[in-house]
């Protein structure tokens, strides 16, 4: 298996609020390929002289451009050009908007419509918008009526739209990570990071895009000194006071591990100890306690809002009685009713994102070690690119001098990554995210619509855990993963994940996740001549079990796990396969012949046909594979 590549977080959409709400949402009932009037409509307020018009224009439109048919209509209208200079409007309000609707035109319309925005030049605005927000932030650089008169809470908002949009670019578009480089974009978004105590939205949409550009750009490793390093140094290590923090953490942590191309001989296990002592930690938490907690946190916070309000509203009641006659209290309580500090802010949702910050450290922490995992070896390519450039050795030596030893250079890290993932317990953590979610977490989310979205972010760390495991097996020595009776410990449990009566069980990214895991246990049990706990519990259920889909479901997966590779191979002898698949072949043809049009609906006997044909053709395969072993 190659390199698993750390996907993004979709984050949610930005919402327009206050007084555009109505425009906006009406805007979004009714647009279409054939019709792009509402956003030519729209277009055309971007110029109009007052700025709650055009805040309003910009609302409406980061509205718009999550409907995939208004796409086509609003490229040929030039609205990135024409959103791009209210980047840098007089009003922070529209610049926020302006950045809003960039930020979702770059987060639906994909790689295309990213690379279009470079090629229109958005890199301009954008990268002097986020020069005056930094400069707005340095407090330092202020006179005390400048700083009185700055909205900081605006212009940080700002900001932190203003880095979603370079992230979403920037994973796009290469041409935009050129220039992310060129413009000195790192020493801008790491002052934005460096307020990490007291702004740490901004600090994690930063992380988030510090991530992407440090991948695979050594270009951008040049800008790293020792003042940089000691500002992800200082993120990594942060306290943690919220979810947010752990989210912060674990993004840091993936970009350090991005950087390990310039870490010094010395530093490298320590360096590497550090990251996976944060990424244990994520994973020690308890999510699905952590889901019912929040839950239940939510639900008192809104109770005891509900009941706070109930009394003031009495309270008013009683003080409209004593003021005025009885026939207009219901006018007068209603217009008191708008005064209230509830109706002028909007709910917070502080639980939903704590919660969800929690989730996404852990799928994230997955992924980091994944890659940890499966990039430590460099092909011989790499070698002798690196061995035969004189240009690459200078480079290496200069940042090493540059950084003073402390963040450079051997690229096999093998033994440091064993000896960590080892002493922080990364096995054991990843073997417990491998279980299906918690039937009570799961069913709280189910019955709220904000909180059902947590129900998939809890099965992709399942898969993600499934992946991480597979790669574990592949890379520990066998002492390292708990010898020979946790590997057979670990082959019951992934079987009995694989035929779960859970809904999930059936989807196509959890099979191919514990296919793999099962593919990789096996090879690993094969090598080290252990016996087949997995081999002989899918045969058992295979030919065993009286329902012909669990069979069938059996008899996949032994195609998946046996499929190729020499320990494969072996192990289907130790197990004699082929004797007891030919044995069991004119069997399960004859119960699909008798039994399927009375018990099974036409999709499942469309599956279990292309089992029976899969079986003949897996026998086939595997008498040639006999005949060569036995030759």
């Amino acid at each position: 298996m190659g390199k698993s590549r750390t996907k993004r977080f979709k984050r949610p959409q930005f919402s327009p609020t206050g007084s555009c709400q109505a425009e906006a949402a009406a805007v979004a009932n009714g647009t279409g390929e054939e019709d792009d009037g509402p956003a030519a409509e729209l277009l055309e307020k971007l110029q109009h002289p007052s700025p709650e018009v055009r805040e309003c224009a910009c609302a409406g439109l980061a509205r718009l451009v999550q409907q995939r048919p208004a796409l086509p209509g609003l490229a040929r209208r030039d609205a990135v050009r024409r959103l791009g200079p209210l980047l840098l409007d007089p009003s922070l309000a529209v610049r926020e908007t302006a950045a809003g609707a960039l930020r979702n035109l770059s987060a639906c319309g994909g790689f295309e419509v990213c690379d279009d925005m470079v090629a229109k030049d958005i890199m301009t605005p954008l990268v002097a918008l986020l020069r005056e927000c930094s400069a707005g932030l340095d407090s330092n650089d202020l006179s005390p009526q400048e700083r009185k008169d700055q909205d900081r809470d605006s212009v940080e908002n700002v900001a932190n739209e203003a880095v979603n949009v370079l992230w979403n670019i920037c994973e796009c578009s290469s041409r935009a990570v050129s220039i992310f480089n060129k413009e000195g974009c790192l020493e801008i978004v790491l002052k934005y990071l460096h307020r990490f105590s007291t702004s740490v939205d901004l600090a994690v949409s930063v992380a988030y895009c510090l991530q992407t550009v440090t991948e695979d750009n050594p270009e951008l490793l040049k800008s790293f000194g020792d003042s940089s390093l000691h500002v992800l140094e200082s993120a990594l290590l942060c306290p943690v006071t919220s979810m947010e923090y752990i989210l912060l953490k674990t993004l840091v942590a993936g970009t350090i591990w991005n950087l390990k191309d310039i870490i010094p001989s010395k530093s490298q296990a320590e360096i590497i100890n550090a990251i996976l002592k944060v990424l244990s930690e994520v994973l020690e938490v308890n999510a699905a306690e952590m889901v019912i907690q929040m839950k239940e946190a939510e639900t008192q916070r809104l109770k005891t809002t509900a009941e706070t309000e109930e009394t003031l509203e009495k309270a008013n009641g009683r003080d409209l009685v004593e003021d005025d006659e009885m026939e207009e209290i219901p006018r007068k309580r209603k217009v008191r009713r708008k005064t209230f500090i509830s109706d002028l802010l909007p709910s917070t949702d502080k639980e939903l994102r704590e919660t969800m910050a929690l989730l996404t450290a852990q799928q994230t922490a997955l992924e980091i070690i994944v890659n940890m995992c499966w990039s430590e070896d460099p092909s011989d390519d790499e070698w002798e690119e690196l061995s035969s450039s004189d240009e690459s050795e200078a480079f290496m030596e200069n940042v090493f001098n540059e950084c003073s030893g402390q963040l450079l250079s051997p690229l096999c890290l093998s033994h440091e990554i064993h000896t960590a993932l080892t002493n922080c317990l990364i096995p054991k953590k990843v073997f417990e995210k491998t279980a299906f979610p918690d039937s009570v977490a799961v069913d709280i989310c189910s019955r709220n619509p904000a909180w059902k979205p947590l129900i998939r972010k809890m099965n992709t760390i399942q898969c993600r855990a499934l992946v991480c495991l597979q790669s574990l097996v592949s890379l520990l020595d066998m002492e390292h993963l708990g010898g020979a009776p946790a590997l057979q410990a670990l082959a019951q449990h992934l079987s009995q994940l694989l035929f779960s009566q859970s809904d999930f069980a059936k989807h196509a990214d959890f099979l191919e996740a514990i296919s793999s895991a099962l593919r990789a246990l096996l090879q690993t049990m094969a090598s080290k001549n252990i016996p087949q706990a997995i081999g002989c519990f899918l045969l058992e259920v295979a030919t065993k079990d009286p329902s012909l889909v669990v069979a069938g479901e059996a008899l996949d997966a032994l195609f998946d796990v046996f499929a190729d590779g020499e320990e494969a191979e072996k192990a289907s002898v130790q197990i004699k396969l082929l004797s007891t698949l030919k044995e069991f072949q004119p069997v399960f043809k004859m119960k699909i012949r008798k039994e399927g049009r009375s018990k099974y609906s036409p999709d499942q006997l469309c599956v279990l046909d292309n089992v029976r044909m899969n079986l003949r053709r897996f026998v086939a395969y595997q008498e040639t594979v006999e005949k060569r072993l036995t030759s």
